[in-house]
C-alpha cells in the first residue's frame, strides 16, 4: 500500500461515517425509524443494502479459497451459504409472507403466530435469545475474515498477546460501529448503497483486468490445508478446473480438511436439501429485516430479483482473484494457504491507486456485513426482550440508548470468540450445518403446520442448539452432514413432544394468521372456516409459487455459473448456461413476475 492507497482508504472511511451520522437525527424519531426505517425505504434501496451486506469479506475470502483449491467445483460446496441461495424462495414467496406480520422482528412474530399468551411469550424469548447467539456467531465469522484481510495490508503488529487479526477486525468493527449505532437502518441501509457503488466498481475492473491479462496454463498446481496444519501442493489441469459440471466424487488426500468433501455428490444433495428446507422456513437477521422495511408484496418480490441479480456478479469477481491467485502460483510458486489467496493478490498484482479503491472497496463489503447484522441482532434485544418484558413504559429516549448498548455489547462478545476459532471455514461451517441447523426445523414447520404451538418452537430450537454446541464441544471435526443431522433430528425430537404434551394454539390466533399470512401446507381446520371462493384464490397463489420456486432455485444456480464461465473462457459451457437460463427467466416471468401486483383479500 502507498500513500495514494492510503488516502483512498481513509477518504472512503470518512465518507461511510459522515453518510451515518447525517441519518442520526431520522434514525432517532423511534425504534421503528431505527430499525426498519419506518417502512419507507424504496424497494431498490432495501435490494442494493441486502447484496452489499452479503458480500462480506469473510465470504469472499472462504469462496475464493474454494474456487482457488477445487476449481469452479468450489462453488457447489458453497450451496450451504455463500451462494444464498434462499434468495430463490425469499423471492417467490418468504418475502411477502414475513411482509404480511408487519412485526419488527422473528422473535415478535412469534406472538403474530402462537398469540399472547404463555406460550407466545415463551417462543418470543427463545427466539429472542437464539438469534443474539447466531449473532454473536455471525461477528465472530466475520471479524475473523476481515482482520485476516486487513491485517494484510495495514501491518498492524502483535500487543497485549493479541493477534495482527484481532486488532485489524476490531479497528473495522469500530468504524462501522460509529454510524451503525449512530444511525440505525436509516446509516446501514443508504452507506450500504454508497459501498455498493464502490464494490461494483472494483468487481468490474477486476473481472477486466483476469480477463485481459490472465490467462491459465493446461496444467498447474493449486494447495490445500491439511488436518494436523501445514498446506499440499495438488496438480490440476486448466479442463477439469474450469468445468461447472460437477462430479460425483472428489479426489482430495485423506490428510486434507477438505477430503470432507470427497462424496460430492452426496454433498451437493445434503447442501441442496438443508437450504430447501432453511428456504421454506424462511431466514432471520438482517436478511429478513429488509423484507419487514418493505411496503408491499410487489415491492418484496422486486427487492429480492434485485437483490438476486447483484448478487450474481459477485461470483465473477471471486473466479476472477482465484484466477490470478493460480496464474500467480505459476510464477512464484503456488499460495499455500487458500483463505490467503485474496489479500495476495490484491498486494501482488493490483496496481497503485486501483489497491486502494480495493481495499476500501473490500473494506466496504465488511462493514456492510457487519452494519446489517448488529444492527438487526440488538432489535431482539430491544424490541422483544426490554421493551416487552422488562420495561414495557420504556421512553423513546430508553429505547434508543438500549438500541445503542446492545449493538456495542453483542459486538464485544463477538471479538471475544474470535480468540478461540482457527479459521474462517471452521467457523463458517459450524453456522450453517450445526448452530443454524437447530433452529431449522421449528422455524420451518410454524408455517406449515397448524397444530404446531409455541412450545414446540420453544422446545426444538432449545433442543436443536444445545445439541450443535455439545456437538462442536465433543465432536467437532465429524463431517457437516453428521452435524446438520444430529443438530436437526434432536430439533424436531424437542418440537414434536413439546408441541404435542400442550394445547394447541387458540383457533382465533391460527385464524388471524392464516387470513394474513395465506400460507401452504397443512391448514385445514382453518382453511374450513374460509369461504371457498377465497380459498380458490389462495390456492391459485400457493400453486403458483410453488411452480415459481422449482424455477427461480436453478435459475439462481444457473445465473450465478454463467458469470463464472466468462471468466473462465468456457465459452462451450456458457452457451449451454444461457440457454438454460432464458428457459428459466420465461417461466419465471410467466408463473411469477406478472402476479407481483396481485393480493388475495380474506375477510
Amino acid at each position: 500500500m502507498t500513500v495514494i492507497d492510503y488516502v483512498i482508504v481513509i477518504v472512503y472511511l470518512i465518507g461511510m461515517i459522515a453518510i451515518g451520522l447525517y441519518f442520526q437525527r431520522k434514525a432517532s424519531d423511534s425504534i421503528d425509524s431505527y430499525f426498519l426505517g419506518n417502512r419507507k425505504m424504496p424497494w431498490w434501496a432495501l435490494g442494493a443494502s441486502g447484496m452489499s451486506s452479503n458480500l462480506d469479506i469473510s465470504g469472499t475470502m472462504i469462496n475464493t479459497a474454494f474456487i482457488f483449491a477445487l476449481g469452479a467445483a468450489g462453488f457447489f460446496i458453497e450451496i450451504r451459504g455463500g451462494v444464498t441461495l434462499i434468495m430463490a424462495f425469499l423471492m417467490i414467496f418468504q418475502g411477502k409472507w414475513n411482509r404480511r406480520a408487519e412485526v419488527m422482528t422473528l422473535a415478535e412474530w412469534m406472538h403474530f403466530r402462537f398469540g399472547k399468551d404463555r406460550q407466545g411469550d415463551t417462543a418470543r424469548l427463545i427466539a429472542a435469545f437464539s438469534i443474539i447467539i447466531m449473532t454473536i456467531a455471525m461477528i465472530t465469522y466475520f471479524a475473523i475474515g476481515s482482520g485476516k484481510f486487513i491485517a494484510e495490508f495495514l501491518g498492524i503488529p502483535s500487543f497485549m498477546g493479541l493477534s495482527p487479526e484481532f486488532w485489524a477486525a476490531t479497528l473495522m468493527i469500530v468504524l462501522a460501529m460509529i454510524y451503525t449505532v449512530a444511525s440505525g437502518l436509516y446509516g446501514v441501509v443508504w452507506t450500504d448503497v454508497f459501498q455498493g457503488l464502490l464494490i461494483f466498481g472494483t468487481i468490474i475492473y477486476i473481472c477486466i483486468l483476469s480477463m485481459v491479462s490472465f490467462n491459465l496454463p493446461d496444467v498447474f498446481h493449486i494447495s490445500v490445508p491439511l488436518r494436523e496444519g501445514g498446506y499440499m501442493a495438488l496438480e490440476t489441469t486448466r479442463e477439469a478446473w474450469t468445468s461447472v459440471w460437477p462430479t460425483w466424487t472428489l479426489d482430495m488426500p485423506a490428510t486434507s480438511t477438505y477430503s470432507i468433501y470427497n462424496l460430492f455428490g452426496i454433498a451437493i444433495l445434503f447442501y441442496l436439501i438443508k437450504v430447501t428446507l432453511e428456504g421454506s422456513g424462511g431466514t432471520s437477521q438482517y436478511m429478513i429485516q429488509r423484507f419487514f422495511a418493505s411496503r408491499s408484496d410487489r415491492e418484496s418480490g422486486l427487492l429480492s430479483l434485485f437483490w438476486t441479480f447483484l448478487l450474481a456478479f459477485r461470483w465473477p469477481f471471486i473466479a476472477a482473484f482465484a484466477t490470478m491467485g493460480v496464474v500467480l502460483g505459476t510464477q512464484q510458486g503456488v499460495i499455500e494457504d487458500p483463505e490467503t489467496v485474496l489479500p495476495v493478490v490484491i498486494n501482488e498484482l493490483v496496481p497503485i491507486g486501483i489497491k486502494g479503491l480495493l481495499v476500501a472497496g473490500l473494506m466496504a463489503a465488511a462493514m456492510s456485513t457487519f452494519d446489517s447484522t448488529v444492527n438487526a441482532g440488538a432489535a431482539y434485544w430491544v424490541k422483544d426482550i426490554y421493551q416487552t418484558y422488562i420495561n414495557n413504559n420504556a421512553t423513546r429516549k430508553q429505547l434508543i440508548k438500549h438500541s445503542r448498548w446492545s449493538s456495542i455489547i453483542i459486538v464485544i462478545l463477538g471479538l471475544g470468540f474470535m480468540l478461540f476459532i482457527r479459521n474462517i471455514n471452521e467457523i463458517w461451517g459450524w453456522i450453517t450445518s450445526s448452530l443454524g441447523a437447530g433452529l431449522l426445523i421449528p422455524t420451518l414447520a410454524r408455517w406449515y403446520w397448524w397444530r404446531m404451538n409455541g412450545y414446540g418452537f420453544a422446545a426444538g430450537t432449545v433442543a436443536g442448539m444445545a445439541a450443535a454446541v455439545l456437538q462442536r464441544l465433543f465432536l467437532p471435526d465429524i463431517p457437516e452432514y453428521y452435524a446438520f443431522t444430529i443438530a436437526t433430528v434432536s430439533s424436531l425430537i424437542g418440537m414434536v413432544v413439546g408441541t404435542y404434551v400442550s394445547k394447541p394454539t387458540n383457533e382465533s390466533v391460527l385464524f388471524e394468521f392464516y387470513k394474513r399470512t395465506r400460507p401452504f401446507g397443512f391448514w385445514k381446520p382453518i382453511k374450513n372456516k374460509i369461504k371457498q371462493e377465497t380459498m380458490n384464490d389462495i390456492n391459485a397463489e400457493n400453486k403458483r409459487d410453488i411452480i415459481s420456486t422449482f424455477f427461480a432455485v436453478p435459475w439462481q444456480v444457473v445465473l450465478f455459473l454463467t458469470a463464472m464461465t466468462i471468466i473462465f473462457k468456457r465459452w462451450d459451457q456458457f452457451v449451454w448456461l444461457i440457454i438454460i437460463l432464458a428457459a428459466l427467466s420465461i417461466g419465471l416471468y410467466f408463473n411469477w413476475f406478472r402476479h407481483l401486483s396481485k393480493e388475495v383479500k380474506v375477510d
